[in-house]
């Protein structure tokens, strides 16, 4: 071979180290390896085309060698289909993993595929090539590759020398390490064959290595560990990719009982010292012929065993954090990753740490033999209890376990219908269905749907307001097998044309009075329920499963869209078990739902009644005194779910609630001056739960009966998780809180939604997995266990609000506001009163050069829901962040500074009436009536739409009077549209002089 020849396929010498690995015999291949357990499929033929790219950016993943150089030019790593163990993926399963390398072909790496339950990618490479921390830069590339991304490469030619050569030689070379560690697991005889033990630990743990350590010496009975502690020389050559050889290790002695503080300090010392660089290994032996070397590596495996004895207790090293995100195709969802090295030459025990998904894996690697694998695992489990005690990760309050029971909510309703058909399943002032009615009707629904080609999995809009419509179109929904999408009527169009094209829906149910609305267009084939034929049509022979599509509901998105949350049957079937239980529902109970359809609160009264033989009560017109009166006062209803503002909306109206006998709060926070004002207003004999639990837990997951002997704290506790749920408080780490330290939930059991449609992403983020394989979401609600053993809800981890019980992501409305092609930047944020507890959304906009205002609420109202619409946006100069890159909130002017002063002398110029509303104004939002001027605006004031509708009550109380209350309300629209104190206040006065309104429009 010539010269030049030679020069273009050199890769870069030989180390000492590569040397060494390379002088191993097949029989003690120095092989690592890396398990990417998860869900789903990789197709073979994508996955060789990714690894052949790959070997290209990352070359060292495809060499050859000479006695002192590595070429180019070598074998691209085979992609191999292998079986794993009969009960899903376990490593002792999996016998190529116990297969040498370089392969027959003379590839130092390969790839190995494992479908299952859960499915596994194990990544190999001979040591001689490759190092752990190198590894990780493989196995993303071969993932970004996958997904059709380019590979960032690690393509630098870089030996330990070079880093070596960094550091000036001081003359001394440190002591041989002394072989004199006695292997705390023992030696086994015979077999040199590999053995694993595996245990994953919640959350991330500072100081990782140095409490592994100290747990392993009391774990192990020794008075004085030795450790070998890995390092990866990368960090003194910042902004080098290579997958080759460039990790160290040094010795650090551990004695019992010793804080993991102080070792923890001598490995920083040692790194900031540069210690490991001054170990490297003797360039000797790249001289030694390869027959010499080989035969010293026998020699020395065979005398470690002979002898049992080696250099350290255990080797440790933390190979870092991976995020699953990052292993992740279009088709499969990687879970965790974990090594599954093969023991070297006098190795001793190999112990690995992996911090992947919220998770720490660790991974114990010895010889195998009689009583290895127990030994392993004690091990183990005595790591794990030093790192999260179980006393920790228990609670009592968790032990929620029941048998499933009654089948799905389809299955229940048919059973009810069969046993009572003539009984009421539902009424609203003027009118009733009976089961036998409500079904046939349903029935109907369900067969034109399956005309129309819905099936198992579809989704399918549902666009009605509280009416029989809505519920006949829901049944017909689920008894076709198929999610029902609920619209809220109230909202813009063109927001419900983006959810049902979110959804994928084909198919859209309307109600008469909305089939001309723009959201019912060419994409979608509109149902008109009102024109269906009332019955005729066969028994639809569809039986939904627990694991079927139940509905999906909207929830503001953070990320700028809404998000459609997937309840499937199991869940709902779960949450409706409980809550009749609860509840106490069944024949003869009357639940009233007052709420919007879109809003998941109603659920619990549309299914809970329903399935049991009860009464659904529907309230048809939008919420305000008036309605409510006639709900809690002639209704007949005596059940009852809301929020806590409509609660608190109540205890503000001279209402006298008759025969309710239970009120379900959920959507915010109770406090507890509105549990006690609403238990004096509906009497002792009428029982107040407070329950928690966000859409993605299916409505309710956690449920606390209100006392006021035992609930004198501010804020009434949210309780125990229900049957077959649970709650885990987890800090920022990831790591289970001690009882009475506040801590994230995270939700777990049968209620949990499927995940979010279309959202791979935001469902990987939110919905994960505790080390035992749990299933949990991450809420960002946080909480902490009171002595009484129940849960005290505290606040949140993130910038989310609530808004009479709509969860509001601020960042949606900031992104509508940044479409607006005369704004360049928006925030919104959320601000509450100097001495009020109601918080209010205020947006603030930087204009494009040149721009000009324009009438923002107009713009969002066109967007969003009216709930989402800050109370004030103004523009601003700039948006001012603080060091850390986040928005300064302090240093934002008040969006809704107060009243605006009124012109001097005004005041005296009001008439009566003014002066009236002024101060119901005044009392409802805490500002001085006498500043107000008539074009004050209510909601730019900071007012909510429950505390308009208290302003509303407030002024047909004080100003308009009983006999013109009824053409005041008929003006709630025009009040809406335009809550100005003028416009209230001429609404009020004509009201009262008995003028004809709809003349003065």
């Amino acid at each position: 071979m010539s010269a030049d020849v030679r020069d273009r396929t050199t890769r870069k010498p030989v180390s000492a180290s590569d040397r060494w690995w390379l002088a191993h015999p097949s029989s003690i291949s120095p092989v690592i390896q890396a398990v990417v357990e998860g869900t789903g499929t990789i197709p073979v033929g994508a996955l060789r085309d990714a690894v052949a790219r790959v070997a290209a950016a990352c070359p060292d993943t495809a060499l050859r060698h000479t006695r002192k150089a590595w070429l180019t030019g070598g074998a691209v790593p085979r992609v191999r289909v292998v079986k794993g163990a009969a009960d899903g993926v376990a490593v002792a399963g999996i016998d190529a993993l116990h297969d040498p390398l370089p392969a027959p072909d003379g590839a130092f790496c390969e790839v190995l595929w494992c479908a299952g339950d859960p499915s596994a990618l194990v990544f190999r490479a001979s040591h001689a090539v490759m190092d752990w921390p190198g590894m990780a830069l493989w196995i993303a590339d071969v993932f970004r590759a996958l997904r059709g991304e380019a590979p960032l490469g690690a393509a630098d030619p870089i030996t330990e020398n070079d880093v070596f050569d960094r550091f000036p030689a001081t003359g001394e070379r440190p002591p041989a390490p002394k072989i004199e560690w006695v292997s705390p697991l023992g030696q086994p005889s015979g077999s040199r064959r590999t053995a694993w033990a595996r245990r994953t630990v919640d959350g991330y743990h500072p100081g990782l290595v140095a409490k592994v350590a100290g747990a392993l010496t009391a774990a192990y009975g020794l008075e004085t560990g030795r450790y070998a502690v890995a390092f990866d020389m990368r960090r003194h050559v910042p902004g080098v990719r290579t997958t080759g050889n460039l990790s160290q290790v040094e010795l650090f002695d551990v004695a019992a009982g010793e804080p993991w503080e102080a070792l923890h300090e001598r490995i920083l010392t040692a790194m900031a010292e540069g210690r490991e660089v001054s170990g490297r290994i003797d360039s000797g032996l790249l001289k030694m012929p390869r027959l010499a070397l080989r035969t010293l590596v026998k020699a020395m495996e065979n005398g470690s065993p002979a002898k049992k004895r080696y250099a350290s207790a255990t080797v440790l090293a933390h190979l870092g954090r991976i995020e699953p995100a990052d292993l992740c195709t279009p088709a499969f969802e990687a879970r965790t990753l974990y090594p599954v090295p093969l023991l070297t030459a006098m190795s001793p025990p190999d112990l690995n740490l992996v911090e992947c998904g919220g998770r720490t894996e660790l991974t114990l690697t010895w010889r195998d033999g009689e009583g290895a694998a127990e030994r392993m695992g004690e091990v183990l489990d005595a790591v794990v209890e030093a790192l999260s005690p179980a006393a920790v990760r228990t609670w009592p309050g968790n032990t929620t376990h029941r048998e499933a029971t009654g089948g799905t909510v389809v299955d229940r309703f048919r059973a009810v219908v069969a046993e009572t058909p003539g009984a009421v399943a539902v009424r609203w002032p003027g009118g009733r269905l009976s089961y036998a009615e409500l079904d046939a009707r349903s029935e109907v629904v369900a067969a034109r749907l399956l005309e129309l080609g819905v099936r198992r999995g579809s989704v399918v809009g549902l666009l009605a307001d509280r009416s029989m419509w809505a519920v006949i179109g829901l049944w017909g929904v689920l008894k076709a097998g198929a999610a029902y999408l609920p619209l809220d009527v109230q909202h813009p169009d063109g927001r419900l044309a983006g959810l049902l094209a979110d959804a994928g829906a084909q198919v859209c149910l309307v109600q008469q009075a909305y089939a001309e609305r723009a959201v019912v267009g060419p994409r979608h084939v509109a149902v008109v329920l009102d024109e269906l034929a009332h019955d005729g049509a066969p028994p639809v022979e569809v039986t939904p499963a627990a694991g079927d599509l139940a509905y999906v509901i909207y929830t503001s998105g953070s990320t700028g869209r809404p998000k459609g949350v997937e309840i499937e049957h199991g869940a709902l079937a779960n949450y409706v078990t409980w809550t009749a239980e609860r509840f106490g529902v069944g024949p003869g109970s009357a639940f009233a739902v007052f709420t919007s359809l879109a809003f998941d609160l109603s659920n619990t009264a549309l299914f809970t009644p329903t399935t049991v033989g009860g009464t659904l009560v529907l309230e048809p017109d939008e919420p305000n005194h008036v309605t409510l009166r006639r709900l809690l006062e002639t209704s007949g209803a005596d059940i009852l779910s809301l929020t806590p503002s409509h609660l608190d909306l109540i205890g503000r109206l001279d209402l006298r609630p008759t025969g309710f006998r239970t009120l379900v709060v959920v959507g915010e926070q109770l406090r507890a001056p509105v549990a006690a004002r609403a238990q004096e207003q509906f009497g002792p004999q009428c029982r107040i739960l407070n329950m928690y639990g966000p859409t993605e837990a299916t409505v309710g997951l956690t449920l606390h009966p209100y006392t006021a002997e035992r609930d004198t704290a501010p804020a009434v506790a949210i309780g125990l998780p229900m049957d077959n749920c649970t709650v885990h408080l987890l800090d920022q780490q990831r790591r289970f809180v001690p009882a009475g330290e506040v801590g994230e939930m995270y939700l777990g059991g049968a209620q949990l939604a499927r995940g979010y449609r279309g959202r791979r992403d935001l469902t990987r983020e939110r919905f994960t997995h505790l080390a035992d394989g749990t299933r949990v979401y991450r809420t960002g609600d946080l909480a902490r266990v009171l002595p009484d053993g129940e849960l005290e809800f505290v606040g949140r981890a993130d910038d989310q609000v609530k808004v009479n019980g709509y969860r509001i992501e601020p960042a949606e409305i900031a992104q509508v506001l940044q479409r607006h092609p005369a704004v360049r930047t928006a925030v919104v944020v959320a601000r509450t009163r100097p001495g009020g507890d109601q918080k209010h959304l205020c947006g603030y906009v930087v204009l494009e050069a040149g721009a000009e205002p324009v009438d923002w609420d107009a713009y969002l109202a066109g967007h969003l829901p009216r709930y989402m619409v800050p109370a004030a946006t103004i523009v601003v100069d700039a948006i001012p962040h603080n060091a850390n890159g986040k928005v300064d909130v302090a240093a934002l002017p008040d969006a809704v500074p107060g009243a605006p002063a009124a012109p001097a002398g005004a005041e005296a110029d009001t008439d009566e009436v003014t002066r009236a509303v002024a101060g119901v104004w005044a009392a409802t939002l805490g500002v001085d009536g006498g500043r107000l001027d008539g074009s004050a605006d209510f909601h730019q004031l900071g007012g909510n739409s429950v505390q308009l509708l208290a302003m509303l009550a407030g002024v047909c109380r004080d100003v308009v009077g009983p006999a013109a209350e009824p053409a005041f309300m008929a003006e709630l629209g025009r009040i809406i549209r335009e809550p100005t104190l003028e416009r209230v206040c001429e609404i009020a006065r004509r009201a009262r002089d008995g003028e004809d309104l709809a003349l003065a429009r």
